[in-house]
This record gives C-alpha cells, sequence and structure tokens, in this order.
C-alpha cells in the first residue's frame, strides 16, 4: 500500500482542461479521496479538531433546537399578560365570586415604596441594574460559596431569570431548564427595561397563602395597600419569595422573623439603610392581618356559572380573560342560602347522633399544644373564622361542668349545655338507625383528653372573657336549596350540597329524587283544570290493590295512618292526605296527570301508575320550584336564567339577557284556586311552623318512605323557594324526619333574609275568581242552618248550585 501512494503523489501533477475536468499525467487518474487521505495525512491535528469542531457545532445546534423548539417566541414574550381574574356580580353589583389561576393585583411600579424595592434588590439580585440577564459575577460568587460549604447554599438566578421561570417554566431542577431559563431572561432583557422587569417580577412572583403579586401580599400579611408598607414590614415581604412555606408567619413565625434579619442586614450592605434604621426596623414589631378564610358563599350557583362560560366561550377567556359577569343571584339571598343549609343539615345531623371522635392525641401531643409557641417581634392573631367555621380542636381537659379545648389558633370551653345532644351515640356511624342513648351522660362520659372533635365559636363568655365553643360535627346528610324570581325564572340562590369541596356534585339541579308529598299539588292542579273544586269531597278511608305481580296487595296509608272518613279536596291537601289524593288520582286519571305534569315542565319520566300519587318517581328540586314558580305566576311558565350581562374587560358587552321567555301554561284561575289551597297548608296544614314569618304565604311538605327524602317547597307572588334534605346513597334521615321537621326549618330560616329583599305583595286574585258561603260538610250552598260555614273560592261557573239541607242526610258533592 505504501508503495502505490508513492507512485501516485509522484504522478500528480494535473491540469484543468477548458471544460474543468481534472486531467492526471502519466495516464494515471486520481480520484478525491485518496487527495483527502493525503492532506488528512499531512495535517493529521488540525482534522481532527477540525472534524471534532463540526460535530460539536452540530450537536450543539441540535441540543439548541431542542432546547429551544418549546420556548415562546420573541411576540408572545412581547405580547404576554398575565392571567387576569374574572369576577362574577350578583344583581346588586356585589362580588359574588371569581374565577382565576393565580389571583393578583398588579400595580405600577411608581406606586411601590422604594425601601420594598431595595428590599427585594438586596436579597434577590443585587447587582439588578448592572449585568445583563446573567450576572456572571454572582454565578461564581454561588459556585464558591456551594463548593466551600458542601451544599447548594446560594443560586445564581437574577430576578429576571427568576421572571422567566416564574412565566414560562416549572421549578423542576436540571440543566436542561436553567439553560431554558438563561434563554428567556435574555429575550427579556432585549424586550424590556431594567424597570419594567422589575415591575413586571414583583406583580408577577408568589408570596404565599393565595397572594400573587406585591399588592396581594401587602394586602394578606398587613391589610395595606402596597404604598403603605413601612421598612420592616417590606423586608419581611422581600424575604418570602424564596420559599413562601417555610416562611409562614403562621406556620413558622421563627424563621419567618429570622428572614426579615437577613433581608435587613443585606439592605445595610448595599447600603440601602445604615445600621440604626437595621436595629429600629428589626425591633419593630410586625402586626399581621388576621388570616381570613376565602368567603365561599355561592360556590355551587358558581360553577353553574363557570360550566357555561366554558362551554360559550372557553376556558383561556375565563381564566386570562378577565371578564365581568353580572348574574341574576341576589348576594344577600345567596349568602344565606349557603348558610342556612349548613346550619339546617347539622342540626339534623345532631339529631340523628354522635359518631365520636374523629381523632385522638396521645398525651406527649397533648402537652405540646398546652405548651403553644410564641415568636419574638411578631403579632399574630388567630385566624379570622366565622361562627360557622368547623374547626378541629384538641381535647385538653374535661370535667362535669364541659370540656377545655385547644384549637391551635384559640383556647376556650365548651359547656355541658353545648354538648348535650351527643349523649346519643350511634352505634353505627353509617346507620341512624342504631344508636345508644345515655340521659344520664356526663362530658367525661361523651369526651376523653386527646379527642380531637369539631367546633364551632359559639361566642365570648362575658365573665371570664373564654372563647366558648359548641361540640359539632361534619354532617353525613346532603341537601339543596333553590330560589327562584317566578316572574323572570331569574336563580336568586343556589345551594347544591353541605360542603363544594367534598362534593361538586350540585343537588339543586342534578339530583333525582322521589318527592313524596311535594308532588300532590301537581295532582291536585290537573284536577282543578279539568273542573274539580277546593270543595269537592274526597273519600279518605282504607282501600285495598290488588296486583297479581306483587307478591302482597297494596294497601296505602297517611303518614299518621289514620283516616279522616269525607274530606275536601283543600283539607285533603292541607294535611296531605295520602289515601284521598290516591283516590282523587284513579278518578283523573294517571295519563291525564303525566301529561299535565310534562305540560308544566317536569322531564324526567313518570310511573303511570297510582304510586305517582304519593311522589314516587325522580325529579330534581329544579324542575319541582319551577312548577311552583308557575302557580306563583298565575300559570304563566318562564325560562330560568342565571346571567344578565357579560362583558370583557375593555367594556365590550359580549352578552346580555334583556327580555323574559315566558309562555301561558295555565288559567289564571286555575294557578290562584292551587296557591289559594297551598296557602292553607302553612295556616293549619303541615307547613304551620312558617306562619311566624307573618307573610302571605303558600307551600308543600314532602315525606317519601322510610323518611329518605324530606321536601318543602314554598312561595311568596314573588319568590319561589325548594328545599331538599336526604342521603345520597338513599338512606333514611331517622324517624320523624319529615318534610316539616328536616326540612322546612331551613326554608324558614332563608325566608327570614329573604323576604326582607323582596316587596311584600299578596297573591292577585283573577277576575274569573268567586267566593261562595258553602257547607264544609258537603260542598253545597250554605243555608240559614248551616254549622259551621266557610267561603270557599271557585272558577266562575264552577261554584256549587244546590242548597244544602241540614235536616236531610249528608249528600256529599261526588268527583263523579
Amino acid at each position: 500500500m505504501p508503495d502505490n501512494f508513492e507512485k501516485l503523489e509522484d504522478a500528480q501533477k494535473t491540469e484543468n482542461n477548458q471544460e474543468g475536468q481534472i486531467i492526471y499525467h502519466d495516464d494515471v487518474q486520481q480520484k478525491p479521496p485518496f487527495f483527502l487521505l493525503r492532506w488528512f495525512r499531512k495535517r493529521p491535528i488540525p482534522t481532527a479538531v477540525g472534524i471534532i469542531s463540526i460535530l460539536a457545532i452540530i450537536a450543539g445546534l441540535a441540543f439548541f433546537y431542542k432546547i429551544t423548539r418549546g420556548l415562546p417566541p420573541i411576540e408572545a414574550l412581547r405580547d404576554y399578560q398575565q392571567s387576569l381574574i374574572t369576577n362574577i356580580y350578583s344583581d346588586n353589583n356585589k362580588v359574588l365570586g371569581q374565577y382565576y389561576i393565580e389571583r393578583r393585583r398588579p400595580v405600577s411600579l411608581s406606586r411601590i415604596p422604594k425601601h420594598l424595592k431595595n428590599a427585594v434588590i438586596a436579597v434577590e439580585d443585587s447587582r439588578f441594574y448592572q449585568h445583563g440577564a446573567l450576572d456572571y459575577f454572582g454565578i461564581a460568587r454561588a459556585l464558591v460559596t456551594n463548593i466551600l460549604t458542601g451544599e447548594i447554599r446560594q443560586g445564581g438566578s437574577t430576578i429576571t431569570q427568576q421572571l422567566a421561570r416564574s412565566l414560562f417554566l416549572s421549578r423542576e431542577r436540571s440543566l436542561e431548564r436553567k439553560i431554558k431559563e438563561a434563554i428567556l431572561a435574555g429575550r427579556l432583557e432585549k424586550l424590556y427595561t431594567k424597570d419594567d422587569i422589575l415591575e413586571f417580577y414583583l406583580n408577577q412572583i408568589y408570596f404565599g397563602h393565595g397572594a400573587y403579586g406585591i399588592q396581594s401580599a401587602a394586602n394578606t400579611y398587613f391589610g395595606k395597600d402596597v404604598e403603605d408598607i413601612t421598612l420592616h414590614e417590606a423586608a419581611f415581604l422581600a424575604g418570602l419569595p424564596k420559599a413562601p412555606a417555610d416562611h409562614s408567619p403562621y406556620h413558622n413565625p421563627e424563621k419567618a422573623k429570622q428572614r426579615q434579619e437577613v433581608v435587613l442586614k443585606r439592605m445595610v450592605e448595599e447600603k440601602y439603610i445604615g445600621e440604626k434604621d437595621y436595629q429600629e426596623a428589626y425591633k419593630k414589631s410586625l402586626v399581621f392581618e388576621r388570616r381570613k378564610k376565602d368567603k365561599e358563599i355561592a360556590p355551587y350557583f358558581l360553577e353553574y356559572i363557570r360550566q357555561y362560560l366554558e362551554a360559550n366561550y372557553g376556558s383561556d377567556m375565563i381564566y386570562r380573560g378577565g371578564m365581568n359577569v353580572y348574574t341574576t343571584a341576589n348576594y344577600e339571598m345567596q349568602e344565606a342560602a349557603t348558610k342556612v343549609l349548613k346550619h339546617g343539615l347539622r342540626e339534623l345531623d345532631k339529631r340523628q347522633g354522635f359518631r365520636g371522635p374523629v381523632g385522638h392525641r396521645s398525651p406527649d401531643e397533648v402537652q405540646d399544644i398546652k405548651k403553644g409557641k410564641e415568636a419574638r417581634g411578631m403579632i399574630i392573631p388567630p385566624p379570622d373564622f366565622g361562627k360557622d367555621e368547623l374547626l378541629d380542636a384538641t381535647v385538653i381537659a374535661v370535667g362535669n361542668e364541659g370540656a377545655s379545648v385547644d384549637t391551635r389558633s384559640l383556647k376556650g370551653r365548651i359547656l355541658f349545655d353545648d354538648m348535650k345532644w351527643a349523649r346519643k351515640r350511634l352505634l353505627d356511624p353509617n346507620d341512624v338507625e342504631k344508636y345508644k342513648y345515655n340521659e344520664k351522660a356526663k362530658p367525661p362520659d361523651i369526651l376523653k383528653v386527646g379527642d380531637v372533635i369539631k367546633v364551632a365559636v359559639k361566642g365570648i363568655d362575658s365573665k371570664t372573657k373564654e372563647t366558648l365553643f359548641v361540640l359539632e360535627q361534619e354532617p353525613m346528610v346532603e341537601g339543596a336549596l333553590l330560589a327562584l324570581d317566578p316572574r323572570t325564572g331569574a336563580i336568586k340562590a343556589m345551594a347544591g350540597g353541605y360542603d363544594f369541596e367534598k362534593s361538586k356534585f350540585n343537588r339543586a339541579i342534578q339530583a333525582k329524587r322521589q318527592p313524596g308529598s311535594a308532588f300532590k299539588p301537581i295532582i291536585y292542579a290537573a284536577a282543578v283544570d279539568m273542573g274539580y273544586s277546593p270543595s269537592t269531597v274526597l273519600v279518605d278511608a282504607p282501600i285495598v290493590y290488588e296486583d297479581p305481580t306483587l307478591e302482597k296487595d297494596w294497601k296505602p296509608l297517611n303518614y299518621d295512618e289514620k283516616f279522616h272518613g269525607f274530606i275536601s279536596m283543600r283539607n285533603a291537601l292541607a294535611y296531605s292526605r295520602n289515601v284521598a289524593t290516591i283516590r282523587l288520582l284513579e278518578k283523573v286519571g294517571t295519563r291525564p296527570v303525566i301529561d299535565f305534569a310534562q305540560r308544566v315542565g317536569i322531564k324526567n319520566p313518570l310511573a303511570n301508575d297510582l304510586s305517582v300519587a304519593l311522589g314516587s318517581s325522580s325529579i330534581t328540586l329544579h324542575e319541582l320550584t319551577s312548577v311552583f314558580g308557575i302557580f306563583a305566576n298565575q300559570g304563566v311558565k318562564t325560562e330560568t336564567m342565571s346571567i344578565k350581562t357579560i362583558t370583557t374587560r375593555e367594556g365590550k358587552v359580549l352578552l346580555e339577557e334583556t327580555e323574559t321567555k315566558s309562555e301561558s301554561i295555565l288559567s289564571k284561575e286555575t294557578a290562584y284556586l292551587i296557591t289559594n289551597m297551598l296557602e292553607d297548608v302553612i295556616q293549619y296544614g303541615t307547613g304551620q311552623r312558617a306562619k311566624t314569618l307573618g307573610r302571605q304565604l303558600a307551600g308543600k311538605t314532602g315525606t317519601t318512605n322510610e323518611f329518605t327524602d324530606a321536601w318543602f317547597i314554598g312561595y311568596t307572588p314573588n319568590l319561589v323557594v325548594g328545599v331538599w334534605v336526604g342521603f345520597d346513597d338513599r338512606k333514611s334521615l331517622g324517624a320523624g324526619e319529615a318534610g316539616a321537621r328536616a326540612a322546612l326549618p331551613i326554608w324558614i330560616d332563608f325566608m327570614k333574609t329573604a323576604l326582607n329583599q323582596i316587596p311584600e305583595e299578596s297573591f292577585t286574585i283573577p277576575e274569573d275568581i268567586v267566593f261562595t258561603r258553602i257547607d264544609p260538610e258537603n260542598g253545597l250552598l250554605a243555608t240559614d242552618n248551616t254549622k259551621n260555614p266557610v267561603i270557599e273560592v271557585f272558577k266562575r261557573g264552577s261554584e256549587p248550585t244546590k242548597l244544602s239541607d241540614a235536616s236531610k242526610p249528608t249528600q256529599f258533592f261526588r268527583m263523579d
């Protein structure tokens, strides 16, 4: 092989012909690869370096392409906008809630005090105004420090890098992420001034406890606007971004104070403040704002609205667009709905029995709790939780007068009277029918030291100034409340369950449950629509239905298992007589009743048999409440609405509902007669408790077999409200927990607030309604000899024409 190479070398005198082809002398044609090999042979080191450099460049370009492929383009950085909050307003323009990814309130750099800007720069990036996107001096310093300490003590990230990471990257620790961060930081530095970047950073960064941006942080921790932040407060806030959770004053007060000191020392080192300023600021106590839990008064309604917005405008518009959504909900009614439903379910849960403590602490843990901790130079008030808020508490002492408890934020007592309900102890937490009741039980029999229990604040003892608590427990039972304006269909309040965080299933809209006797007004309305009247006499007597498909005959009973004999339709509805209603349904017919129910808005399928008289078919609270709204609105059905107007953050109108969508379904006379009959449910029937409200009201209770469901639907001329209570898995609520006991008190408590939001009105009497004096024993016209005559209402032309004759046997006005 060497000989051949030498021969080829001697023959390599070449020249180019006119066509540019290479001609080799001695008739030996040399091919290019051999020429390159000879060149490589004469220059081996430069060749190797060149090849490696080319490969390195190719690899670098490939890596750079891989790294930058997923990064936003420069245009995206220039046009980047922080996610904005979408506000949801009530009908009186109060904020019901917000949709956001990060809750922030951007402020201009000019509003931020100089000492606060200096504090942030001193502790996060002291050479911020001297370097570009990267601080090479800072990187070297951090590297040396980390090597000397043997651990990662410092980072070299600039404020621009931190901003890039916060905007576009994760907090994953990797070389790839650091390179991406550096690239994005460089792009940001090209697009924005240093002041722009600092302003963006202070409005973007997270300060803990849900506070994004410096304005939210100032308000969260000190209850101030950012321009009012003092030096010692600024040093605390500037120390938070590095590790908000670790430096939280509410969780780690000692670490928070230490971090403040670090920031103040850095400000001294950077000559932003003097030693005297440092000493004064450090000694001054940090007075923190009382920590507040977000007041969620409309979680189910907000989710109902969110689903509509997402379906029509998309999630980007909701969470980044900053829309303003003006709803139909009344703030005060909505607040009351959420509150009274929680309270009513807790009261029912207590009647069912105590399930026991939710946990237990060891004696050592109890001792640690008793000692407590307090940080020097920090004033941290207990959380601002309302009386309805359930808190975890540890029992630290028990005596015959009550128990002492500690919630970590508050210490206080539970008096014996406020835990007596726990004398009834459930033997099986999932079965309210299995319990043990100890009438003589004292506090030591109910609670033990170390028990972890649920409590609510009752108030302050006027003598000892101690906080007083009430023993509580999280209800397992569920419920829902829905309030509508019958004239417009507007949702005024919605509560779909006890706790939205635990269950987002909206029982006001989605749950299909048996309405029991709350369905009866539909049957009676169908009868009235066919010509029956409130004075029509029904038979409330035992009856047996034979059905070969059933194991035994059906013998329907009334709630009290008693029978009243002959009874008017009015009284049958007022007292909710099951058997009389079944007999009425027999005469009217199940098919006509089902058709009527569908006409007034029942969409779920109904059983085509006599059991429909007892509300055996499942429907939603929304459906039934809307039907009662037709009675309240003189026979006119309105389409449910929840949003009045939607605008963008610039004020552009996206949606505006100006007209009520309605349709006349029933005659005014039919609607009024049913309303008039349902007024007596409250005057002397199953809904008598509502009389305490002192307003003209109509409504109906509902209870299903085994006390599985409890209902009350009631209304005024301008508001209809439905309440349902039950277990999601359809267990019994417990003996006696009928609609009048489990649901009606919630309805009454809600109406105490709701009635103050609407004008007092009376039900309108249509022109074709007549009032006639009749004999209540038979429904015929009263005479001078009639005992205890009453005034009854009729559609014109349907009033009785025959006189009652007291000397003859009672002649009942038969339905047929």
